[in-house]
């Protein structure tokens, strides 16, 4: 049997496959991007793929926490669009 590969969410801090979290990125030039392959090079932030853990993100400002970085608010735009 094949092992499946888990992370955690930073919301809601639950062990999820990878294939349910969408990955955001802080690249080495300090941009921000979402990284849908999952394997762009940078520190990263995975959150689950759910309408109330983006909002909850949005508005606490959390992923600027986690990739220590300010996060732009397109981000969290494309982030909708994705679901």
């Amino acid at each position: 049997m094949k092992k499946i590969p888990m992370r955690k969410c930073v919301i809601t801090n639950e062990r999820l496959p990878k294939k349910e979290l969408i990955r955001i990125v802080r690249t080495p030039e300090n941009e921000v991007v979402i990284d849908l392959t999952g394997k762009k090079n940078g520190h990263g932030a995975y959150l689950k793929k759910s309408k109330e853990v983006f909002d909850t993100a949005r508005t606490k400002k959390l992923l600027d926490k986690y990739l220590e970085c300010e996060v732009n608010q397109q981000i969290y735009d494309e982030l909708d669009k994705l679901l």
